[in-house]
Parts: structure tokens; sequence; C-alpha cells
């Protein structure tokens, strides 16, 4: 069960372009750490391309199934169990303080370039949000999403590689968008995940 610690929400840093949701906007930022939009220079930027932490097979004791995706909020890592005592590991970016959570629940359904409707809590702290925005590269949902059970979280990916390891979201778990893809191949709608806090 979904055990909220403050309103749930989804999305993260939003980057809107000239002409494709909000004709009047200059591109901008969504900064989650500050709740505020920021022009493109100002909000933080890495000059690495991929996840600064390392997509790796790991020992991995657990009771799990093979297929069970297991998120450890406080190491910042994701685990998708497989045979043999393993794990694949996956650096993540997990929800700011306020906005974590913890429980078990099934993937039901997945998708690729997803849209997003950001939920009524957090066009209320951002009022300038879209109603909808349709999927792609500036979409904060990334390349993949494993949508969590009847939550609002999901498990979805990120064009800001410098996210990964962070406390940023509210509340969903990011990966790059080339680890969304890889785990996105691997993992069947119906997979347990379990989300520790």
């Amino acid at each position: 069960m979904l055990n909220a610690k403050s309103g749930a929400a989804i999305g993260l840093a939003i980057v809107l372009s000239v002409g494709s949701v909000m004709p009047t906007m200059a591109a901008r930022v969504y900064n989650s750490f500050t709740n505020t939009w920021e022009e493109p220079s100002t909000a933080p930027r890495s000059t690495r391309r991929g996840s600064p932490i390392k997509r790796e097979v790991v020992d991995y004791a657990t009771n799990h199934k093979p297929g069970t995706i297991v998120i450890e909020t406080g190491e910042r890592r994701l685990y998708l169990v497989l045979e043999d005592g393993k794990a694949l590991k996956y650096g993540v970016g997990v929800g700011r303080d306020g906005f974590t959570w913890s429980g078990k629940h099934r993937i039901t359904r997945k998708a690729e370039w997803p849209g997003w409707t950001p939920p009524p809590q957090m066009r209320k702290r951002v009022p300038d949000l879209p109603a909808y925005m349709p999927g792609g590269p500036d979409n904060p949902l990334g390349a993949r999403a494993l949508y969590i059970g009847s939550t609002l979280y999901r498990v979805h990916g990120t064009s800001e590689p410098w996210s990964i390891g962070q406390a940023v979201s509210s509340g969903c778990i990011r990966l790059t968008n080339e680890d969304v893809t890889d785990l996105y191949e691997r993992v069947k709608v119906g997979a347990l995940i379990v989300v520790n806090h």
C-alpha cells in the first residue's frame, strides 16, 4: 500500500519549448529544488551525457522473485532482481523531502515517450504548468514510463542526468533515458515493485 508522507504528485524538471505547449513562453526549465521556473542558463547542468552512476550486475540477496523491481530510496538505487542471487543495479533520482513514500505495488502499464498530465496538486503548486504535455524529448517523463499501481507515481526517464543520485522529484523515480529504456525492455506489466524508504 502507498504510504505517502506528503501530497502525491509526479513530474520533476520540466522543459517547455517555444511554440510547443505555451507559445508565449521562452524555453524555461522547472527547477524542483526551488519550485520555480528558470532560464536554461541558470538551471543545473552536467557535462556528462549518461548517468553519473554506472549500471551494473551486482550480488543481491533477496527473497523476491526474478523480475521484481526493488527501489532503495535512501541508497538512491533501483535493483532489478535476476536469477542466482544477482540484480541489475541502476542509479535513480528519488522524491525530495516531503515527497518520499514506500510500498508494494505492481507495474500496471508501460509506455514509450508518454504524454504527461500534471496532477491537480502539482498544478496548484506550479500554476503555469500546461494541462497536458505530449510525449517527446522535452517531456519530463522522458523516453519510457512504468506506471506504479493506481498511484500517481512512475518509474520514468529524464534528459537531465545530473539529477540521478539526487532527491529532486515530486515522488517519481527517475532514470536516465538510456537506463529507463534498458529497464523497460526487461520488465513485464504485472511485475512487483517494492519501494523502501
